[in-house]
């Protein structure tokens, strides 16, 4: 019996973006078909020479201390705050449930496309195995009709898998930019200074923060805070697939960020992410004096010098011997917050990298929103 192999393969609605001084637009579906979330959509048919079987897929720190700068002061904090984003199924925001609901789509049938690429791999083993047999008892030489209807089914196999791996990597939701000229500038800007800005020696996540009694504790640092070292980089997700790479921010206590050209995703796994538009963020740079305790990196500048122990005065408490002296740096800083729900910090051993992406991120922003009040 021929070895068969037939498959209905869904079509992915791929995201269609414009970028333009006329406004926003976000579409989603694909050309020449419509597509209608939770309803029956658009397919393809792909067969082969299969397992017999027709099937329908219908898709559905550290500790380190530091003092904020008196004459650009950042936001106070509670006596104790830990620094993350709320749970990860109530940041999405509303006009962006398309766009996920896209993405599980591709999520799904790239799952199944992999459980029928293990059963058609292991029915290739099969196949080769008996047509050794047929050859080992004889029976295969005696009627040559058996190893050549084998190797035949082997041939289809093997075609099989092929498209089956093709189909996999086209399980994706693609995403098509159109930029107006002024747009892009500022976009690939942004792009320009990020690929400068992950080169900071040292790029933390900042995890919590709590005030502590500056007399009582001898130091001159009036917050002490928890921070983790993450890298930044251009990284984009399995489920889409662009011309354009994603800005990528590593979460050190929860789901990465991965900025795209008009939304930011935030993923844990592929059933743990939210999207929220790039308009929603509320994006803070700024920089902080840090009462650095340990290796100071080597692209930060040391702006003045404290002791490890010290009086409300700024002098050296002199109650302790072996008082030493410790640098005071300058630490760029980045805080990304929304309404619904997104709160993240990091601090950058460069502070004039960090100045340029705050201030490239601004205008890129300040585009965007220009043209959706349009």
């Amino acid at each position: 019996m021929a070895w068969s192999y037939r498959k209905r393969i869904k079509v992915i609605p791929g995201i269609y973006l414009n970028l333009s001084k006329s406004g926003i637009s976000t579409s989603i579906g694909v050309k020449g078909a419509s597509m209608t979330f939770g309803k029956p959509g658009t397919y393809l048919n792909t067969s082969l020479p299969s397992l017999g079987v027709y099937n329908r897929h219908k898709l559905s720190g550290s500790g380190l201390k530091y003092i904020p700068q008196p004459h650009n002061p950042i936001e106070v904090f509670n006596n104790s705050e830990n620094i993350f984003s709320a749970d990860i199924h109530q940041i999405t925001s509303q006009n962006m449930q398309g766009i996920k609901e896209a993405i599980l789509l591709a999520q799904q049938q790239r799952e199944e496309l992999k459980n029928d690429l293990l059963k058609i791999q292991s029915a290739l083993k099969v196949t080769k195995v008996k047509r050794t047999l047929s050859y080992v008892f004889l029976y295969g030489l005696l009627n040559k009709a058996i190893p050549t209807d084998l190797q035949t089914n082997i041939e289809a196999q093997k075609e099989a898998i092929r498209q089956t791996r093709i189909q996999i990597d086209n399980s994706c939701v693609k995403l098509s930019i159109a930029f107006e000229p002024e747009i892009r500038d500022k976009y690939f800007k942004l792009i320009e200074v990020f690929k400068k800005l992950s080169s900071c020696q040292k790029i933390w996540d900042v995890t919590s923060a709590h005030y502590q009694d500056r007399v009582a504790a001898r130091s001159s640092a009036s917050t002490v805070v928890n921070k983790k070292i993450v890298s930044f980089a251009f990284k984009s997700l399995p489920d889409i697939k662009s011309d354009v790479e994603a800005i990528y921010f590593q979460n050190a206590n929860g789901a990465d960020l991965y900025f795209y050209p008009s939304f930011i995703i935030m993923y844990s796994n592929p059933t743990k992410f939210a999207i929220v538009g790039f308009n929603e963020i509320k994006f803070q740079h700024n920089y902080v004096r840090f009462t650095e305790t340990g290796p100071v990196p080597i692209d930060t500048k040391i702006i003045d010098r404290t002791w490890a122990k010290v009086n409300k005065n700024g002098t050296p408490d002199r109650r302790f011997k072996g008082n030493y002296q410790i640098p005071v740096v300058r630490y760029g800083m980045i805080r990304l917050r929304s309404n619904t729900g997104i709160n993240e910090e990091y601090e950058f051993s460069n502070y004039e990298l960090t100045e340029q992406f705050g201030k490239a991120f601004k205008e890129y922003q300040a585009a965007l929103k220009l043209m959706h009040n349009i």
